[in-house]
């Protein structure tokens, strides 16, 4: 049993997805694992991790719409608002997703579909530089 672990780190511009699928199709790819299982990991309690379609640039305008919606800022009865308003809906949004991800390694690669991608949720409105933790583990 081997295993590696690495990170991916980029700069978001504010509210949105962010497609990770290279990087981490890359450090599976260079870790020289067969068969075995992938970990991504959201160090951040305001983004989230989806695996989503990234063939049609309308689905992410759509889901971010759709969170907008279902979250929206402005919630009179929040407590947590020293950190502006879009803080705590961006701790609900990250809630409602996912900060983790457990992806199959089959033949040396990870198992997404045709039209899947890995992204970032980015739920905050500001620019922040995010953090994701990679871990593969499996048998040569």
């Amino acid at each position: 049993m081997r295993q590696t672990s690495d990170r991916v780190t980029l700069s978001t511009r504010g509210q949105g997805l962010y497609e990770i699928t290279k990087s981490v199709v890359g450090f599976v790819e260079a870790a020289g694992i067969e068969e075995g299982l992938l970990t991504v990991f959201c160090r951040h309690t305001s983004c989230s991790l989806l695996v989503q379609e990234n063939a049609d640039p309308d689905v992410r305008t759509d889901l971010d719409g759709f969170f907008a919606r279902l979250v929206p800022e402005g919630m009179g009865w929040l407590s947590h608002t020293i950190e502006g308003p879009d803080d705590m809906p961006a701790h609900i949004r990250a809630a409602l997703t996912q900060t983790s991800l457990s992806i199959p390694i089959l033949d040396g690669r990870a198992v997404l579909g045709t039209w899947q991608g890995i992204y970032v949720f980015e739920h905050r409105r500001i620019a922040h530089r995010r953090t994701i933790a990679l871990h593969a583990i499996g048998e040569d």
